[in-house]
């Protein structure tokens, strides 16, 4: 019998330079190819340039990409944090700068819970910078009854808060 297949949505972020990489959006790019390479890429959204928040400092790169994989949740976040520190990154502050932050947004499973993990991401529906991204990927996939589309629509009219 063959194993299943799921399509996972790969939140990407940097807000530091990476001494091979460069910028934070060459960080971000650099990342794509490396899921597309450990994973199969199915496709990954343009890279967004935004306003850091809390204490990380220095403004971020964001991107989302879909991949493929047959691994289950808890595997396939054991191989993005792998990846996340064979790009530099270090443990340190919740919030501060990171060379790469990799997060798992959604999967075509489900809804996933663990001590360790959360599918859909908590706090998916008030991240723009990933949700705006991710709709223009993938607008159809449904989260909670409503569309990606519909969700993005909705978080862009809220009053900004800041």
């Amino acid at each position: 019998m063959a194993q299943a297949t799921y399509l996972y949505a790969i939140a990407i972020g940097s807000n530091r330079p990476h001494g091979r990489f460069g910028a934070p959006a060459r960080v971000v790019e650099a990342a794509i190819a490396r899921l597309d390479q450990d994973f199969g890429l199915f496709d990954a959204s343009p890279i967004v340039l935004n306003t850091a928040h809390g204490g990380a400092g220095r403004d971020f790169a964001n991107a989302v990409a879909l991949i493929e994989s047959d691994v289950e949740p808890p595997e396939t976040l054991s191989r993005l944090k792998a990846l996340e520190r064979e790009f530099g990154r270090r443990g340190g502050r919740r919030w501060g700068p990171r060379v790469l932050d990799l997060d798992i947004a959604l999967w075509s499973g489900g809804n996933f819970r663990s001590r360790k993990l959360t599918i859909p991401h908590p706090r998916l529906s008030s991240r723009s910078f990933v949700l705006q991204p991710l709709a223009a990927i993938a607008p159809g996939w449904r989260i909670g009854g409503l569309n990606l589309r519909h969700l993005a629509h909705r978080l862009a009219r809220r009053p900004q808060r800041g």
